[in-house]
């Protein structure tokens, strides 16, 4: 038994603790979410339903807490919600409101972080400096990123005509941006912050006070403005990095005009703020939207709950494509984000240039490993080379110090030597282990890795190159067959016409997607690895090679980079077809694209492998090829609706959504998405009492009248694959045909089986592709 004193202690402890952990429990913490209302009525007044909005959180808020009576952010173009603190309790009662269609925390969204649009020209083998220059200046495409350094060249606008009568967007000042820093091509920038556009309730009863908060438009970290200038950056004669990568850099549509919406830092993007900045977008008029952003493949919601699938359904309504890009969670499947069936989803390849960095041992053995290094080193010069598991710090596992982990290697021990690491952590980055190594004073890093050393590391002005595990191997042999090993790492060298090329970046996320496996995704690849285009001058030294002057320029790598291609060439199309809808344009960028490589061979993935629909999509886009696609596959507002009763949401939310009177049909079933009148086709589950499906697809004729087309299929063995009818004859131009294809899976070994259908004229061959998962 405790003595009394003790007992009675102990109890006034316990309640004490009781009573906070009661009191913590019964205050709900305050978290910022998002209200969605579905489409804004055309004649809506915004003011009265921002009045409505504050009237519905007067509602659920208490009165004592009356100053959390605010619309973070206020959504009044071309959809209807708001952004507001709310507890997760309040959250739940305005769920309730029949007006509400979805109410979902704001979670913060990640970046998906010249030559190579010279390497799409030369893939497409089509000539196209006639065609570059024919192209409309009228289209405009809007950028949701980091924002922009106008003063790049990338921005200059020489030669271009004035602006668009349509365009009603504005070019916000901030303390470092000025309207002057608009011009002819970029034509249009905002910013926001997570208070961008705090509403609050007026103290005398006339009109809601809007509470702006400090900011600017201007690009802090570099994403935004080379996104901007890969989809429609100026020409700029002599570009490079340093050096490096030398030519003309220049965007997909450089006669294009942008419009930037900072919506982005450094730390990602809320949700609720990209959401404001795809409303703006609209009501300003871009023609297409470039998002290189999106949620983390593991926390991915219902298409309800996704800021970014929401916009963009009401882009696609008013006409506006929005192309996203579909993560770097690869290289396992299910990662794709961003899989919306209105929504374009990139995935990232590689080009046909390659950064080497060459390193020679001391028995004169050279190996070349992947880099982006500027070191001074040369070949007179040899430095003692050394495993990081062999100096590792005391009491570190040698593990760790193997990986390069931070504090693992004894800085005594590394100081003045080249280190080896391996990769078999991949939580500690490439970044990281460089630092580790600089901090420990050695003189140089080699990396083993044989999944990132196909994306080129930029390591400023430190010797780093990364090798294959054979490479890594023959390296590590030699450092144990003498006393007293030695190497020395030389600086970047650009390799042109590498082979082959394109490959599917091992980043690049792959399919299916999470949400559904009915929707083929992602659906087009660009390129996104080693991507040079305008970025913010480097303030970084270590960044800056000695000698030189901050860079205007940056490579970098990511579906990011590969996002803004496919923006840059939908807005191409649109240039040359300014009547096509965002499906006309997404179908002929898929049906167009190159699904072999510079050696003649299937594309593959950066292991070797052939790859899969899932990984590529329906391949590398050609923009060329795009301009002339023979037939499409129009995918209407209408066939969303019946996806999203096909996946399951109710009549009344897919009325606020679309603000229409639709109905669902009776037979509203998952099996039957994958009859959408979509591009690319795919059947979820084929098998067991069920062994044969059959699809429609109706395409529209954009080439010649008085054509005649014949269907080819190539199909994985097994898999049985008919077209009916299998020749299409159009009379006139704008003419629609339907077939159906029939999948008959018997035969077929379990898992999923690809293969496509091409039609052809003679002149045009139009390829959609297929996934079937057999059961």
């Amino acid at each position: 038994m405790l003595p009394s004193a003790m007992a009675k202690t102990l109890q006034f402890v316990f309640l004490i603790f009781y009573s906070l952990s009661a009191c913590a429990i019964s205050k709900q913490s305050i978290e910022p979410y998002v209200v969605y209302m579905g489409s804004r009525p055309q004649d809506g007044d915004h003011e009265a339903q921002q009045a409505a909005h504050l009237q519905m959180l007067s509602s659920v808020i208490p009165s004592e807490e009356k100053e959390r009576v605010s619309l973070m952010q206020s959504y009044h173009h071309a959809f209807k919600g708001f952004s507001a603190m709310l507890t997760e309790k309040e959250a739940a009662l305005l769920s309730g409101y029949d007006e509400v269609v979805s109410i979902f925390p704001d979670r913060i969204l990640q970046l998906h972080t010249t030559r190579s649009w010279d390497f799409l020209d030369k893939e497409s083998g089509i000539g196209s400096q006639r065609l570059w220059r024919k192209a409309s200046s009228d289209v405009i495409i809007g950028i949701i990123d980091t924002g922009v350094w106008p003063e790049s060249p990338s921005f200059n606008d020489a030669g271009m005509g004035g602006i668009p009568s349509r365009w009603k967007g504005i070019c916000m000042e901030g303390s470092d941006f000025k309207k002057s820093n608009c011009n002819r091509k970029l034509i249009g920038a905002r910013y926001y912050t997570s208070q961008a556009e705090s509403i609050q309730p007026p103290s005398n009863g006339s009109h809601a006070i809007k509470v702006d908060a400090f900011g600017s438009p201007r690009d802090s970290v570099g994403h935004g403005t080379h996104t901007s200038s890969t989809a429609a950056g100026s020409m700029v004669p002599n570009a490079s990095y340093y050096g490096l990568a030398q030519g003309v850099a220049k965007g997909g549509s450089p006669s294009s005009r942008l419009a930037v919406y900072k919506a982005c830092s450094l730390g990602g993007c809320a949700g609720s703020t990209v959401m404001k900045a795809i409303d703006d977008a609209i009501d300003d008029g871009v023609d297409m939207i470039s998002i290189s952003i999106g949620m983390s493949s593991v926390f991915q919601s219902d298409f309800l709950s996704d800021p970014i699938a929401i916009g963009a359904f009401h882009a696609h309504q008013r006409g506006v494509l929005v192309v996203c890009s579909g993560g770097n969670d690869g290289p396992d499947p299910y990662t794709v984000v961003n899989s919306a069936p209105w929504i374009l989803t990139v995935a990232a390849s590689s080009i046909d240039r390659n950064f080497q960095s060459t390193i020679v041992l001391g028995n004169g053995n050279m190996f070349k490993g992947t880099a982006i290094n500027f070191s001074k080193l040369n070949r007179s010069e040899s430095y003692p080379l050394v495993f990081g598991g062999a100096i590792a710090a005391e009491s570190t596992p040698i593990s760790e110090a193997s990986n390069c982990y931070p504090g693992s290697l004894d800085a005594d021990k590394a100081a003045g030597k080249i280190i080896v690491c391996v990769n078999t952590d991949p939580t500690v980055t490439r970044r990281i282990k460089k630092l580790v190594a600089e901090g420990a004073k050695a003189k140089g890093l080699i990396l083993v890795d044989e999944a990132d050393r196909g994306v080129p590391f930029d390591s400023g002005s430190f010797p780093f190159s990364e090798v294959e595990n054979y490479v890594g191997a023959q390296i590590l042999k030699y450092i144990n067959s003498t006393k007293k090993p030695s190497a020395i790492i030389l600086p970047a060298e650009e390799v042109k016409g590498f082979k082959p090329a394109p490959v599917v970046a091992y980043f690049s996320a792959r399919g299916p997607g999470g949400l559904t496996e009915a929707i083929l995704k992602p659906d087009v690849m660009a390129p996104g690895v080693g991507i040079i285009a305008a970025s913010i001058p480097s303030s970084d030294s270590g960044d800056v090679p000695v000698g030189k002057k901050p860079s205007n320029f940056a490579i970098r790598s990511g579906t990011s980079m590969a996002c803004p291609h496919v923006a840059g060439a939908g807005a191409f199309v649109k240039s040359a077809h300014p009547r096509w809808s965002p499906s006309m344009i997404r179908s002929a960028l898929m049906t167009t694209a190159i699904i072999t490589n510079n050696l003649g061979k299937p594309l593959t993935s950066n292991l070797g492998a052939i790859a899969s629909f899932h990984d590529m999509g329906a391949g590398e886009i050609s923009p060329l090829r795009a301009l002339s696609p023979g037939l499409v596959f129009e995918t209407t507002t209408q066939d969303y609706l019946h996806f999203l009763c096909y996946y399951g949401y109710k009549n009344q939310a897919i009325r606020s959504i679309s603000g229409t009177s639709f109905s669902c049909p009776p037979n509203a079933s998952p099996d039957l998405i994958s009859n959408l009148n979509y591009p690319s086709t795919s059947i979820a589950k084929l098998g067991g009492k069920q062994t044969a499906r059959t699809v429609s697809r109706t395409v529209t004729n954009v080439g010649p009248p008085n054509s005649t087309y014949t269907a080819t299929v190539d199909a994985s063995s097994g898999l049985i694959v008919k077209v009916s009818p299998e020749r299409l004859a159009f009379t006139k131009r704008w003419m629609k045909a339907t077939y159906q294809v029939t999948f008959d899976a018997k035969a077929a070994s379990k898992g999923y089986g690809y293969g496509s259908i091409t039609w052809s004229d003679g002149a045009h061959s139009v390829r959609t592709v297929f996934a079937v998962n057999v059961m």
